[in-house]
């Protein structure tokens, strides 16, 4: 809870929100009384507000509890500068400096204390004199440029900060910087002075990094006062880290460095050097289980998927453990797959896979794992077919399917066949005979689907064109079956069948022709014949439009006509489909 309100607090004072930096940093110090850090960042908050009072006891409180924390005697310098105790400023930044002789805010702030009241001892200078010189000095420039919106930005700028130091400590210095539109705002803010604010366009920004927050601002007099030199406070600290915490914190940047050179290696296929870094992370941090996924995947590249898949399951069980992002138990589960599936020798052995694709999908579905988990479905379909293959069993139940069909037990044929095309899928033989079987049952799309399946795997097969067209004959497509009819016919002249075929056909054919059709026969085959695509291209057709009426209107156009074997080929078609008729 107080970390989560030193946050907000510092969240609050690099908003340039100082009260509710204060507020925020009160509740962290409730509920951690003894950390100096937050009385630190309390201390800077206060004199951001220009309350040196409140800011000297904090500061104090923080030496108090922290003597040998440098920082503490920077912030005490800090309030007694603002509060014109030049001395203990000076008194308080040496006192920092024997504990930490090499911290350039304290050199800074003792040398702007030094100086300070060097100029108090000496009096305030003549009115008018260096206007540009007060505008930027004392504490109150830092907190102008903090408090003004367009110039607060600038101060998160390591250059600006520099140059706006350089100008403190010499005003004549203004004249090397004058070129730069971030100075001439600034000093256009500090002298209250409205200039056009540069935009994106007029100038680049350059990479904003941590810098020096801002002193606190005070109203200027009318004449000239004793110049403050102000300390630049950085933003607050984060808090003091324990041994402990500290010694993680730099295990765990080790391992980052480590997880590093081994995606190094790993790209240059040196799969052992890449494996010894991402144990070496994995023994440093083992609250990050990317390490364990890079060794699981290092594994997969080298064949040894047992050791994959071992990494991949304490992945996801210690990813659940740290509750983990779900996309990487994902991945974990999805790395698991592609070891098992490397590893399937059988149709069972992609069982396993398939479950750990599917989990993973489950954690989170992503195209990759999804396309994984469908081939590895597809090859386990496959590899059974492959090991359920058996001709001489295929030929065993294929007959047992013929002795049903000739007992009329057609339900029962049909388990035989199908029996015997799981053991053989190629055997056209199996399926003429289950088409046959759906025929009689009615089944007439079965049927064809196997009529046709079985032309496919054989096209001299003429059982299988007598197959097909007796379905469409019994679909009452009659010009369907009969092309069928004939097409077998190229292959086996002779056979009686598919004779028997085309004589029925021709006979239904003509007797649409002739008309002598009932009205109900011609209904229902005009409604068939409105559902064929075949029909409804014909009757769409603007040529075949015309035909039509040439027909009925102009004798001598139709005998045109007729000399065209395409245009004659359609009026047939529409003739058989009982759409047209001929007397």
């Amino acid at each position: 809870m107080a970390e989560e309100a030193k946050a907000k607090g510092n969240a609050a004072f690099s908003a340039g929100d100082f009260p509710t930096a204060i507020r925020h940093f009160s509740e962290a110090i409730d509920l951690a009384p003894t950390n100096h850090v937050l009385y630190s960042n309390r201390s800077a908050a206060y004199a951001s507000l220009n309350k040196y009072s409140e800011a000297l006891t904090d500061a104090k409180k923080t030496v108090e509890l922290k003597p040998d924390w440098s920082k503490g005697y920077s912030r005490l310098g800090a309030a007694h500068l603002g509060l014109a105790h030049y001395d203990d400023a000076v008194s308080a930044y040496k006192k920092g400096l024997e504990y930490d002789p090499n911290n350039e805010a304290l050199k800074s702030g003792l040398a702007d204390a030094q100086a300070s009241a060097s100029r108090s001892r000496a009096g305030p200078p003549p009115p008018g004199n260096n206007l540009f010189g007060d505008a930027f000095s004392g504490p109150e420039m830092w907190a102008k440029l903090t408090a003004d919106p367009s110039t607060r930005a600038y101060l998160q700028q390591p250059d600006f900060v520099k140059m706006m130091q350089e100008i403190q400590k010499n005003p004549s210095n203004l004249n090397l910087y004058l070129k730069d539109q971030r100075v001439m705002q600034a000093l256009g803010v500090l002298l209250n002075l409205k200039f056009r604010t540069p935009t994106s366009e007029d100038t680049e920004m350059p990479e904003s990094s941590p810098s020096p927050s801002s002193p606190p601002e005070r109203k200027r007099a009318a004449e000239p006062e004793p110049v403050k030199v102000p300390e630049p406070e950085p933003e607050p600290e984060p808090m003091e880290l324990t041994e402990e915490e500290r010694e993680k914190k730099e295990r765990k940047a080790q391992a980052v460095s480590e997880k590093e050179l081994g995606n190094a290696a790993y790209k240059k296929k040196d799969f052992d050097t890449a494996i010894a870094h991402y144990t070496k992370a994995m023994e440093l941090d083992d609250e990050d289980i990317s390490y364990l996924m890079n060794r699981a995947a290092t594994y997969l590249e080298m064949g040894q998927y047992e050791d994959c898949i071992k990494d991949c399951d304490k992945a996801v069980e210690r990813g659940r453990e740290l509750r983990s992002d779900f996309k990487m138990i994902a991945k974990a589960l999805t790395r698991k797959g592609s070891a098992l599936v490397k590893m399937a020798k059988t149709s069972k052995d992609y069982e396993p896979a398939i479950e750990s694709f599917q989990k993973a999908l489950t954690e989170h579905r992503n195209p990759d794992t999804l396309k994984k988990r469908n081939d590895a479905e597809k090859a386990k379909k496959e590899l059974e077919q492959q090991e359920y293959f058996d001709p001489k069993v295929a030929d065993e139940e294929r007959e047992k399917g013929n002795e049903y069909f000739k007992q009329q037990k057609y339900p029962e044929a049909i388990k035989h066949y199908t029996e015997s095309l799981k053991r053989n899928p190629k055997d056209p033989r199996a399926y003429s005979n289950r088409a046959a079987c759906y025929t009689k049952l009615g089944a007439l799309p079965e049927g064809l689907k196997d009529a046709e399946k079985c032309i496919e795997l054989d096209p001299t097969f003429s059982k299988g064109y007598n197959r097909k067209g007796a379905v469409q004959f019994f679909m009452k497509e009659y010009d369907k079956a009969l092309e069928t009819y004939q097409e077998g016919l190229k292959h086996d002249p002779s056979n009686q069948e598919l004779l028997d075929g085309v004589k029925r056909c021709v006979e239904q054919i003509n007797k649409a022709s002739r008309g002598d059709l009932t009205p109900d026969e011609l209904k229902e085959r005009q409604a068939k014949g409105m559902q064929d695509p075949e029909i409804q291209n014909i009757l769409q057709d603007p040529v075949m439009r015309q035909v039509l009426i040439d027909f009925q209107e102009n004798p001598k156009a139709a005998q045109e006509h007729t000399k065209n074997p395409m245009v004659m080929n359609k009026i047939q078609k529409l003739v058989s489909a009982g759409i047209v008729q001929i007397r």
